[in-house]
């Protein structure tokens, strides 16, 4: 890319952003030399590591790269046999420890980063190496007692040899022979060996070597004879240690020398991850995003935002070049954002294809322009000594000659600096030869002629920055498809200007500029009603929206409510039919009770008494279980028919219309073998077909009303569960009407049925005895049972 036009539309700032989110001296290196590419595969190659990085940072809890030293140099001076000191070998060991962090973050991280986890996988850290390091290097200056045991052994040497020196020097300064002699009772050290403070006059009265003297030359810092072999067996010690240290950074200079190869790779690795994890922060910090990558010279940027403007002062723009037109020419009043707006289109083709992600709303695409010159700005050369317009020109002059097909080309004020009508003529030539080039081209300019040069113009589209004449400011919105007007006259009368000044002015104008204003006026009031009725549409289409969210949430509310009180309903329910269960069986207990004893007097009205409590208790029963479905169940059916399926609320059972209802709602319905009187109220519709009713009963079957029932019952095909339901309801009437021999017809069959149906009979509390049917009973397809 061109270097000036990197300049102009301030390439560097945004690179200058990038290096400071880089944590390592090699990562800001490669941030710092960072160019677009016009490679496809190489722009989407990096915009994907960005996605990546942007994708782990955004996941991680914690954050995956740490700043790490540049050892090139250490690695570099092992090579040549020197010995790396503590602060090197701990740099190293750092570097390696960084290697094995990222490696292991990467490596765990639930996520598609294909790209970084190819370079993190090739990571080799050699953990054992800086184990070894940090365990025997303290820090920069401390070698610690583990890392050799002659070491720890020369240590505790010197520290016994420090204690005995010290004792014999305090024994002397606490002597009163040499108290006396002394400038004070202390003992001190010169050039690494103890030594007493002795007046100078008194130097014959303490033998010894003389190692320094105060600067006013009246003391003098005497070693004692008595400890001077000490001093000197301390000084070897200290000689052996200083051998012993460099004996092991020598070792551990070698095992870095082993490794070096890796170790530099590592480095160069991890500069690249740095430089990754840069982009992906400087996406986020933007809140920018990935453009969508497409064919051709074109690009379509939706609510893009300058990313040098601070994000609360910068309104969007959307804007595209190359799908309906190849030159846009937008105009407008100065400052009102004609060159942010060159600017950030070319900052972005930049940003992209450098493999950033740029400040964007999603479904922004871009397309890969092999080139991109800019003309922007006051280039005047004082040394070449060009003014404005010949500055420009010259620069113009070389954008022409080097763009091609598939360039983008960016030009603020065309044609400036020199007589308007020459200049507006040579700004329609360019960008008329750029157009037939099919040479993408942005343009911003003043000129009145250029604005009906690109409406008489295919492939070429008119755009302006909105202006508030009320407020006499700048909205920096752009408008494409609409030519700029220039607001003079409106901004002029507004700041002060008599209209006298103005209406002579406006006299001065040809026909055809009066013409051309006045329907850019008519289209700019029309805009600007539109966009007032668009945003009201838009303000009721939300509300809109927000009361069907409301009423779907109300909905929602409602109905589950309604399953709660049905669950409630019939919690209550079956709690009733518990209770009523439990009532009816204390009855038959005191029927079974007299029905074992004649029926005298007395017996039978006890009897009619049992029966008639038991039949009050099922009608408040079914008055109970009316009232609860009624609540909770689905209104009554409409227009019966006989043959219909219907479902009997009180009695739980489904079954089909036998006769229409009468004048009161009542009517007849066949449940299995019996025939139900029941009342409309209690009737809902249930799910299947009108049938023929079968005739698997007697004759003589009559109204559970009238407490009759048939003496046999055909179960046959049902399951075991539904049958022995049915039993228990045909046994308990049975018994209650004191029948004492009933039918259960089941068929043959598997004789499962029948097995299921004779184990439940063993131990029902009304069955005395039964046997299977004999000849021409049914056989083994029925079962007989001798009620109590």
């Amino acid at each position: 890319m061109d270097d000036r036009t990197l300049k102009a539309l301030e390439y560097e700032k945004i690179i200058d952003i990038l290096v400071e989110y880089s944590l390592s001296p090699l990562g800001k290196e490669m941030a710092r030399k960072l160019k677009p590419s016009s490679d496809r595969h190489t722009v989407e190659q990096m915009l994907a590591e960005t996605n990546e990085a942007e994708t782990i940072i955004v996941q991680s809890e914690k954050a995956v790269m740490d700043r790490f030293p540049d050892v090139s140099n250490h690695i570099k001076r092992t090579k040549i046999g020197a010995i790396l000191n503590p602060k090197e070998l701990l740099e190293v060991a750092k570097l390696l420890r960084t290697a094995e962090e990222v490696r292991s973050a990467i490596l765990g991280f639930d996520g598609d980063v294909k790209i970084i986890l190819d370079i993190a996988s090739s990571l080799v850290p050699h953990k054992w190496l800086y184990g070894e390091i940090f365990n025997c290097i303290e820090d920069e200056d401390i070698i610690s007692d583990k890392a050799s045991t002659e070491l720890a052994n020369i240590r505790r040497r010197i520290k016994k040899a420090h204690s005995n020196i010290r004792d014999r020097l305090e024994r002397i300064v606490q002597s009163p022979q040499y108290q006396k002699h002394l400038q004070e009772p202390i003992v001190t050290i010169r050039d690494d060996r103890y030594v007493v403070p002795v007046k100078r006059e008194s130097r014959a009265n303490v033998p010894g070597i003389i190692h320094d003297q105060s600067s006013s030359g009246a003391t003098l810092f005497i070693e004692p004879m008595a400890v001077v072999e000490a001093n000197n067996e301390l000084r070897k010690l200290m000689l052996d240690e200083r051998q012993e240290i460099e004996r092991i950074l020598t070792e551990f200079t070698d095992k870095v020398n082993v490794v070096s190869d890796d170790i530099l790779k590592n480095l160069k690795l991890l500069a690249r991850l740095d430089f990754i994890f840069a982009k992906g922060k400087l996406s986020i910090a933007q809140r920018a995003v990935c453009p969508n990558i497409i064919d051709g010279d074109k690009l379509k940027i939706i609510n893009g935002r300058h990313p040098l403007i601070e994000t609360d002062k910068v309104v969007p723009i959307s804007v595209e070049l190359g799908y309906d037109f190849n030159t846009l020419v937008i105009t407008g009043p100065n400052t009102g954002g004609k060159t942010v707006t060159l600017k950030t289109i070319g900052l972005f083709v930049l940003m992209t294809q450098s493999g950033l992600h740029i400040p964007a709303g999603y479904g922004t695409e871009m397309g890969i322009f092999s080139s991109i010159f800019a003309d922007i700005g006051d280039e005047q050369s004082i040394e070449q000594n060009l003014s404005t317009f010949s500055s420009h020109m010259t620069n113009i002059v070389d954008i022409l000659n080097r763009a091609t097909t598939g360039s983008l080309i960016l030009f603020d004020e065309l044609g400036a600096g020199t007589d308007p009508t020459e200049g507006a003529a040579l700004a329609m030539s360019i960008l008329d030869y750029l157009n037939e080039n099919h040479i993408k081209t942005v343009a911003t300019t003043h000129y009145s002629e250029l604005k009906i040069f690109a409406m008489t113009r295919n492939e070429m589209e008119n755009a302006s920055m909105e202006f508030d004449v009320e407020t006499l400011r700048p909205t920096f919105r752009l408008l494409i498809g609409m030519p700029g007007k220039s607001n003079a006259f409106e901004i002029s009368k507004r700041l002060g200007l008599p209209d006298t000044f103005i209406d002579g002015a406006k006299k001065f104008l040809t026909q055809e500029d009066i013409r051309f204003e006045d329907v850019i006026r008519a289209v700019e009031r029309d805009r600007i009603a539109m966009e007032r009725y668009r945003k009201e549409a838009e303000r009721e289409y939300r509300q809109v929206e927000e009361l069907k969210r409301e009423l779907a949430s109300q909905k929602k509310a409602i109905l589950d409510r309604r399953q709660e009180i049905i669950q409630e309903a019939r919690e209550e329910a079956t709690a009733i039919m518990k209770n009523a269960k439990a009532e009816a069986d204390k009855i038959i207990q005191k029927l079974n009770s007299l029905s074992n004893t004649a029926y005298e007097k007395e017996d039978r009205r006890a009897a009619e008494e049992a029966r008639k409590a038991l039949k009050d208790k099922a009608d408040k029963l079914e008055k109970q279980t009316v009232s609860v479905e009624a609540d909770t169940l689905t209104a009554p059916p409409k227009n019966l028919k006989l043959g219909d399926m219907v479902y009997i609320t009180n009695l739980d059972q489904k079954g089909q219309v036998l006769t229409l209802p009468d004048e009161e709602g009542e009517l007849q319905i066949q449940v299995g073998i019996m025939k139900v009187t029941a009342h409309i109220s209690n009737i809902r519709e249930a799910e299947g077909k009108s049938l023929n009713i079968p005739r698997t009963y007697r004759e003589k079957s009559v109204s559970i009303r009238d407490r009759k029932v048939n003496t046999e019952i055909d179960v046959r095909g049902y399951s075991a569960e539904e049958a022995i339901i049915e039993v228990d309801r045909f046994l308990d009437n049975s018994f209650l009407l004191g029948l004492k021999e009933v039918t259960i017809i089941h068929g043959k069959g598997t004789g499962v049925l029948r097995s299921r149906i004779q184990e439940h009979l063993r131990t029902h509390p009304h069955v005395k005895t039964f046997r299977l049917g004999e000849f021409g009973e049914g056989e083994a397809g029925v079962t007989v049972a001798n009620l109590k």
